[in-house]
């Protein structure tokens, strides 16, 4: 949980900012270097906004963008100097690989592996052999207190889009974009038949995204471009089927497991894989969740993630002028309908089908590193290309 408008792009870069700076408050000046994405996508994301915010001495700050050079473990790249005079005292090359995680060669920020098998074959095949869900092996392995940590997030989730229902105007930045999660809302509630459902998980997704967008308190889910699809999904689930916050937190565990075996053996990072490892992984986990909460079997989850994510192979990651904004936010609004149609697809099934989802983590991992690199959050091709001079965008600034 945190503000967006992008986890890789502000959440990491503000962590790693914050530990640099602690590190050495002796520093007369500190210089960061963008490279790669971070570089040239990082003036609409807010990655300079942020990381000046969190050292709190803009005026000892130096940044540098690099547009022109990617650092070889990563696409989101950065170097942090301490300089005393004219010394630099210090050095640190670090990545930020995705919904807010951090890496770098020390192990700084490596966490301790909890589950004991992370592919989705290997989980379905405890769940068989100890005749349990998917929400029985995260509460095996994870610690007593998950269910109130979810219980948080699912609060936040529910805040995040009351806001973004609530709110009105236009998005920051120059692309002089409107809200549309308000008036959506308000004619969703008007409509009958099959219209009031789609315009509700239309609404929920476009709220949670504006707020990102506006940078607004959100859930990364995986990350902050793709957040409005599982809160959206969860909302629908509350408020048009009746479900209870204690199924719909127990889905969310499900979610938080499907998340976990794409990180695991992939990426959700749109600047490695492009917006199919985070748009694609948010679709696979609210349709599985989904399936969870409308007591799916735990091959049935399965086949819901599966199809979510096969279905999103290949999708690009373009933001025009570099803002989490065209087409991301109408995009979080499409695939929450899509995660809603996979869950009611695996359910009318008994779960057996030919391609499994570890099968579409490693074919997305393929894809990603097929795709040239501007398609992965660049903005460098594709409607970003297409729409720049049109938009009359600063997207130039950052090279």
């Amino acid at each position: 949980m945190g503000y967006g408008p992008s986890s890789s792009h502000t959440m990491g870069p503000s962590q790693a900012a914050e530990f640099f700076k602690n590190k050495h408050p002796e520093a007369d000046k500190y210089r960061i270097t963008l490279y790669g994405s971070l570089a040239l996508t990082g003036k609409g994301h807010g990655t300079d906004t942020v990381i000046n915010k969190v050292i709190g001495r803009p005026e000892d700050t130096e940044i540098v963008w690099r547009s022109d050079v990617t650092l070889p473990r990563h696409p989101n790249g950065m170097v942090f100097e301490c300089l005393v005079g004219e010394e630099v005292t210090d050095k640190w090359e670090v990545y930020s690989v995705g919904g807010g995680a951090l890496w770098d060669a020390e192990g700084t920020f490596d966490s301790e592996e909890i589950y004991p098998v992370t592919t989705m074959g290997e989980v379905l095949e405890w769940c068989k052999r100890e005749g349990c869900t998917l929400v029985d092996y995260v509460a095996a392995h994870e610690s007593a207190d998950i269910f109130d940590y979810l219980a948080e997030v699912w609060a936040q989730m529910q805040q995040t889009i009351k806001n973004g229902l609530e709110n009105e105007g236009v998005l920051p930045g120059t692309l002089k974009l409107a809200r549309k999660a308000s008036s959506y809302n308000i004619k969703a509630m008007q409509s009958a038949g099959s219209s009031r459902p789609m315009g509700m998980l239309f609404a929920a997704a476009l709220a949670t995204s504006e707020e990102n967008a506006g940078g607004g308190r959100v859930t990364t889910a995986p990350t902050c471009g793709a957040s409005g699809v599982v809160p959206a999904v969860m909302y629908f689930l509350k408020h048009d089927q009746g479900m209870t916050d204690h199924r719909l937190i127990r889905g969310l565990a499900t979610a938080g497991l499907i998340g976990n075996v794409v990180k695991s053996n992939g990426s959700i990072s749109g600047a490695e894989v492009g917006c199919q490892g985070e748009l694609g992984t948010a679709c696979a986990m609210a349709a599985g969740a989904a399936t969870q909460v409308l007591g799916g079997t735990p091959r049935q989850i399965e086949y819901a993630a599966e199809m979510g994510f096969e279905h999103n192979l290949g999708l690009t990651c373009d933001p025009v002028c570099g803002y989490v904004q065209i087409p991301c936010i109408e995009r979080n609004a499409f695939v929450a309908q899509k995660a809603r149609e996979c869950a009611i697809y695996a359910l009318f099934s008994d779960g057996r089908h030919m391609v499994t989802f570890d099968d579409v983590v490693k074919t997305m991992m393929e894809t990603g590193r097929d795709m040239q690199a501007k398609y992965r959050e660049t903005s460098l091709g594709g409607l970003a290309s297409v729409c720049l001079k049109r938009m009359k965008c600063n997207f130039n600034d950052n090279m």
